[in-house]
């Protein structure tokens, strides 16, 4: 049967802040130039921000540009940064506080405020509406249609209302056909349909890997006296340090006697026993972080992957009909532990790029202008100082990485004679089981340490049961018949909300998905060790909804 299908100039697939950004500059052209252009931005979540989790510090140097007047808007953005801090935790009692000088420059936040990432799309979705595009959230993007001559001709969203079996229930709901002359795919880290097209179109070729670390977040509401409003905590070491893993911790002190705390694992760790949820909760019991917590609640968690490769890592962004935006294609700058503002910019370069191809009238074609365009802004800048920071760390490790990113930041301004590169991909990193230190982890104590299960629910998580699984296996035996003895299958321990498990039957161990669980982290996706799992959108209104994070 035929699907309907709906004609648009620009379908933007993502609500987040690249594809809002695009939107909403791609309409303040149209409106200057007094030109008639559809804008559609399709977003899985169930409302736009529902699928958001970002630290969030943000640098308003893209929204400046964006919305001058974002303060008169009233704009989501009021705690400006007062302190910031930095840590280097030697270990589960101790911890060294970085003088000021001794941090990279990039990583100050003079300027910068603490900011909900979900709240403040929340309100570009509000600018973009206001400006004449149309969001359509609950729509998952599927599939990517193609011309016949292999240019991109839109995307269709999923069908709702199938049965795990594939059947047609009645609450049924066929897929839609959303075309336009460009389209811009704005998933944020790992989309699944960004991920085909790096591949269909080769956008990678000759790059490094791209690289990630797995996000894990709550917001905490604590008592009145251990609250700063404003204070920013960074701080890198124990507890990841102790299985030679990498990654960083951070605090920081929203308004409401809120904080944000998370912990970043970079997802090249070796040791198959590592458990980056259980990282966090033992992050929570140091000294420096207890302080804060004692006595407060716990109030919201989520995980998300980050891409984190940097310049030597982005891929090419434009293919015919469209580009790869933001942490589609991995925009963060890692220096800086921040995303939001360069997503925003590259959204906002390609609005530009688009909308000069639409007036000239080049539909469908290969917007390779987009490289010079991004080439010649501050984008691609902070992107070329900061491209040692993954080679620096990844090698080098620790303290003695981070002294020579801030040799790299500080003195030579992002500037030495040479690049460093990481070509072993995230997932070729980890080594058998065998051959790693088994890690014991403490029960939670459910005052600051608490099980992934309930922690889940703090995510309001929900999806529909019957329905296709959205966590496809390449080979359904590998878990089991090699994952397992070889790498204790990490699945188990790397999923930060209990999809995975190994349930023990009569006939032997079996490889479980709880796939209702899944926050949308792509974390399997990227680290399984055989690529065995790969990561679909389930229907649209599935998975967490995140009123603040």
């Amino acid at each position: 049967m035929e699907r309907e299908s709906m004609e648009f100039d620009v379908v933007i697939v993502g609500a987040g802040p690249s594809g809002l950004s695009a939107a909403c500059r791609l309409m303040q052209l149209a409106n200057e130039s007094n030109s008639e252009i559809s804008v559609c931005v399709v977003e899985k979540g169930s409302e736009v921000g529902a699928h958001i989790l970002s630290g969030a510090v943000l640098e308003p140097r893209a929204l400046n540009e964006l919305f001058p007047d974002w303060q008169d808007r009233n704009a989501p953005i009021t705690t400006a940064v007062t302190e910031d801090i930095f840590y280097y935790y030697t270990s589960k009692g101790g911890a060294v506080k970085l003088p000021g000088f001794a941090v990279p420059k990039p990583t100050h936040n003079d300027g910068n405020y603490i900011v909900s990432m979900a709240n403040v799309c929340r309100w570009l979705a509000e600018q973009a509406e206001g400006l004449g595009v149309e969001i359509y959230p609950g729509f998952a993007a599927a599939e990517i249609l193609y011309h016949d001559n292999g240019a991109v001709k839109g995307i269709a969203t999923g069908e709702m209302g199938v049965s795990a079996e594939g059947e047609q229930k009645d609450s049924y709901v066929p897929s839609m056909e959303l075309h336009a002359k460009y389209t811009l795919f704005a998933e944020g880290c790992r989309g699944h349909l960004g991920k085909q097209l790096i591949e269909r179109f080769d956008l990678n070729s000759g790059k490094d890997p791209q690289h990630y670390g797995i996000g894990i977040k709550e917001i905490w509401e604590i008592p009145a006296e251990q609250h700063t409003e404003g204070t920013v905590i960074h701080g890198l070491g124990w507890p990841l340090a102790e299985s030679g893993s990498s990654g960083g911790a951070f605090l920081y002190h929203a308004d409401n006697n809120q904080v944000y705390i998370g912990l970043i694992t970079d997802l090249n760790y070796s040791n198959p026993h590592v458990s980056p949820f259980e990282e966090f909760q033992r992050w929570k019991k140091h000294p420096e972080t207890a302080k804060y917590l004692q006595g407060g609640t716990r109030i919201a968690y989520g995980a998300r992957a980050i891409a984190k490769g940097g310049l030597n890592s982005l891929p090419k962004m434009h293919f015919p009909g469209g580009l790869v935006i933001g942490c589609d294609a991995g925009t963060l700058n890692a220096v800086k532990i921040k995303g939001n503002h360069t997503a925003m910019k590259s959204g906002m370069i390609a609005a530009e790029t688009v909308f000069g191809a639409l007036v000239a009238a080049e539909a469908s074609a290969d917007l390779v202008q987009f490289d010079d365009e991004l080439k010649q802004s501050w984008l691609y800048d902070e992107h070329y100082t900061t491209r040692n920071f993954g080679g620096l760390m990844h090698k080098f490790k620790g303290l003695v990485g981070a002294g020579l990113v801030w040799i790299d930041q500080t003195i030579f301004r992002g500037r030495l004679p040479f690049t460093l590169h990481d070509t072993v991909p995230d997932h070729a990193a980890m080594k058998p089981a065998a051959d790693c230190r088994k890690i014991s982890y403490d029960k939670p104590d459910n005052v600051l340490t608490f099980d992934r299960l309930s922690s889940v629910f703090l995510s309001n998580t929900n999806h529909e049961e019957d329905q296709p699984c959205h966590l496809r296996l390449a080979d359904a035996t590998i878990p089991i018949s090699k994952n397992l003895p070889l790498y204790d299958e990490p699945a188990q321990r790397y999923c930060p909300a209990g999809v995975y498990e190994i349930v023990e039957d009569a006939g032997g161990p079996r490889f479980q998905i709880n796939a209702q669980n899944c926050v949308h982290c792509k974390t399997c996706d990227i680290k399984d060790p055989s690529q065995n799992i790969n990561w679909v959108t389930p229907e649209g209104f599935g998975g967490p909804n995140y009123p603040n994070m």
